[in-house]
């Protein structure tokens, strides 16, 4: 009877020690999280949901990085949420912090649910101590007619964020860049009577679209937000029917313009503006317009934000570098607390199932001191410190 009581506890200490070992290895899994960058992998935040933060960008404050993107739905890309924020330490691993900018359920708001609320992008004004949201905006039932920017503000970084409006950007300004002769110009959309022709595509780098535009504003479409080692920030974005980028400044405060802009690569139809700064130069990746599908990436590089900007050759290499790895750019981001370490941000869409998208996210690699853009399946931050 002794020895099977001894027995017993023998057993009865092996499960205990057994399920302790087994709960220690959950722990210490669930505490590492992902190691790991897989690009168009599943990527699960802390609730094991996966990301819903398409289109976006990143804000890194007060030693964390705050992700704001697009919350996509199962059947429709249009706004039926809003701007869904998410929080790191580390880069790796995502806590949602819920949703920024909410759609309004007021008929006739800018912002009503069903409208298009696309590349949200925040930055913080030290000066006013605010956080600064801008995004591209569709109203309601109107198509990509609109053409705007809106936005909106908080005074804590994940928001609620405040909606302030919506509008075009620099009416009755002309460009920096833009030639008095096609200020002047009489040509008009009515001299055409078929787009695509040789002579309307030389319209268009003259200016056709812009001209159009003045009085009201210019068009803006797929964008992003960049904030200079000055301080100085720019709102750059797809303009002029998304045939021609515009880069503009912002007033001190970031809620306005100071009317300073530049048309960047006339008629060169490019969107999904991403852009860095290293050792001085300005670099910009963007895309091709083929709607959802994807398209080989084009690269930009200037002196001065103010231009000129030159264009080389697609910055990926190697196989599907045509389609930019079927993804599609938004933001490039700044590794804090490593020199010179930059990360290509994308999209693969999905949109059948608008909310399936996932992210491509890529080291940036420099080689002849241009940016290029390698595929890889797995990385993680020590790539970095490879390239030293």
């Amino acid at each position: 009877m002794k020895l099977r009581s001894i027995q017993l506890v023998s057993f009865l200490l092996t499960l205990f020690l057994a399920s302790t070992l087994i709960g220690c290895s959950l722990e210490k899994k669930q505490t590492l999280g992902f190691q790991n960058f897989y690009p168009g992998k599943l990527w699960s935040d802390a609730d094991s949901v996966h990301i819903n933060a398409h289109g976006g960008g990143i804000l890194y404050y007060d030693n964390t990085y705050y992700w704001f993107g697009e919350h996509k739905s199962a059947h429709t890309s249009s706004a039926q949420v809003g701007v869904n924020c998410y929080s790191s330490t580390d880069l790796y691993n995502w806590k949602h912090e819920g949703v920024a900018l909410s759609v309004n359920d007021s008929v006739g708001s800018d912002i009503e649910a069903c409208c298009v609320m696309e590349r949200p992008k925040v930055i913080y004004n030290a000066e006013t101590q605010q956080f600064v949201l801008y995004f591209h905006l569709e109203l309601k039932g109107k198509g990509y007619s609109a053409a705007h920017v809106g936005i909106a503000i908080s005074d804590k970084v994940t928001g609620p964020y405040t909606y302030l409006r919506s509008l075009r950007p620099n009416p009755g300004i002309w460009p920096q860049n833009m030639k008095g002769e096609q200020q002047t110009s009489t040509i008009t959309t009515d001299n055409f009577s078929a787009w695509w022709t040789e002579e309307w595509m030389q319209a268009v780098k003259d200016g056709l679209f812009v001209r159009r535009d003045f009085e009201g504003g210019q068009m803006s479409r797929d964008m992003t937000l960049f904030v200079d080692d000055d301080g100085k920030a720019y709102h750059i974005f797809a303009s002029e029917e998304n045939l021609t980028l515009h880069i503009a400044e912002l007033s001190d405060d970031y809620l306005s313009y100071t009317g300073t802009y530049i048309r960047v690569a006339p008629g060169g139809h490019n969107e999904a503006p991403a852009i860095f700064k290293k050792n001085g130069k300005y670099f910009m990746i963007t895309s091709g317009c083929t709607g959802w599908d994807p398209n080989a990436a084009r690269l930009f590089s200037a002196e001065s934000i103010w231009g000129p900007w030159t264009q080389h050759p697609n910055p990926c290499v190697g196989p599907d570098a045509d389609l930019t790895f079927h993804s599609q750019s938004t933001y490039i981001l700044p590794v804090a607390g490593k020199d010179d370490a930059f990360i290509f941000m994308a999209d693969r869409w999905t949109p059948k199932k608008p909310i399936e998208a996932s992210y491509i996210w890529l080291p940036i690699q420099f080689e002849n001191g241009l940016p290029v853009l390698k595929w890889q399946d797995q990385w993680d931050l020590s790539v970095f410190n490879e390239t030293k």
